[in-house]
């Protein structure tokens, strides 16, 4: 069986997003590149507590697989984990998750604007909501590649979220943080709408986080990049924060 650890982490991540509060039940898939240009891929419809490293897919890019255990598919999502990892050659893996308050936003096709700091994480001064395509097809992929533009997570309308990393941990703590902004978001909302960041607030967040936590910027002493913050801890609950 090829790439044995990192079809285990796989597994450990898929039961680590429902433990936090992301998925329920079998929905939410994601996806690791392997080090031979390869992904491997959650199957479908498949309980994450009882799955294990022969359950995972192989799929290469030209969407051909394999599993080594009997019966077993890649998820139904498949298509935009494998276009988004050819597209983005910096993107190590993929999560996404039907995270309740991601999935009520992107119900109403709402994105998440610059209402708080912190949205400069996804990449960008929005998280944008891609537009409404069937789950599974190619044209959600293409939705999907379009607000992922320049970003690290999109939403997807009527449907959930998708969180970007270099690698699982990575990916995992940004769907932790798309998800604390999209209930802060919602629960913000009820008061009307937020007052927004300007471009002008955010050129300066974006700039103090190319160098949060280096050595370099004594400003900010041993604190750790945002981008770093949930990287070796366990993700928390939708709205914690440290």
């Amino acid at each position: 069986m090829d790439n044995p650890d990192l079809r285990q982490a796989i597994c450990d991540t898929a039961r680590r997003m429902n433990a936090a509060g992301l998925n329920q039940g079998v929905s939410g898939n994601l996806c690791a590149r392997t080090p031979d240009g390869a992904l491997l891929l959650t199957p479908s419809a498949t309980a994450y507590e009882t799955m294990g490293p022969a359950d995972v897919v192989r799929m290469e890019m030209d969407a051909s697989w394999s599993c080594p255990a009997a019966g077993r598919r890649p998820t139904t999502e498949w298509r935009f984990h494998r276009d988004i990892l050819h597209a983005r050659p910096e993107v190590g893996a993929v999560v996404h998750v039907h995270s309740p308050c991601a999935a009520a936003l992107s119900c109403h096709r709402i994105g998440i604007p610059p209402f708080h700091y912190m949205i400069a994480l996804a990449g960008g001064n929005d998280i944008r909501c891609a537009r409404y395509a069937t789950f599974g097809t190619q044209a959600l992929s293409e939705a999907a590649l379009d607000a992922l533009a320049d970003r690290k997570a999109c939403l997807l309308a009527n449907h959930g979220l998708l969180a970007l990393g270099p690698n699982l941990d990575k990916a995992l703590a940004m769907a932790v943080e798309v998800e604390t902004l999209a209930a802060q978001y919602w629960r913000a909302r009820q008061l009307g709408e937020p007052v927004h960041l300007s471009d002008a607030d955010m050129a300066e967040v974006h700039a103090k986080m190319q160098h949060y936590g280096s050595t370099a910027d004594p400003g900010h002493g041993n604190d750790a990049h945002p981008d770093e913050a949930h990287s070796d801890a366990a993700p928390r609950a939708a709205g914690a924060r440290p």
